[in-house]
């Protein structure tokens, strides 16, 4: 009889203690230039919605994989979806804003 591995116990809650979908990845915490943030990976199955990428101002259409990311002190409420290497190279450029 194969082996079974067990689950994992990872906690399904973000660290304010509200439930999210045990389907999206676990959020960590990243420091930087520009402060402490918890990036939480988006799988393509998990991404339903398009979304606006702050780095590049194009679009991340539904099924692209991609990361969520807010600011560690900040609020959930002011999370951002981004493409994985616009967040990688954050660093390097501007955050555009749209008018």
């Amino acid at each position: 009889m194969p082996r079974r591995n067990k689950p994992t116990s990872r906690a399904r809650f973000v660290d304010r203690g509200e439930p999210r979908d045990p389907g999206l990845g676990f959020e960590e915490r990243e420091s930087g230039a520009d402060g402490e943030w918890l990036v939480r990976p988006i799988s393509g199955q998990a991404a339903t919605k398009t979304y606006r990428c702050p780095g590049c101002d194009h679009e991340i259409a539904p099924g692209v994989p991609h990361v969520v990311a807010w600011s560690a002190d900040g609020r959930v409420e002011e999370r951002r979806h981004w493409h994985r290497p616009c967040w990688n190279s954050r660093g390097q450029r501007r955050i555009t804003r749209r008018r």
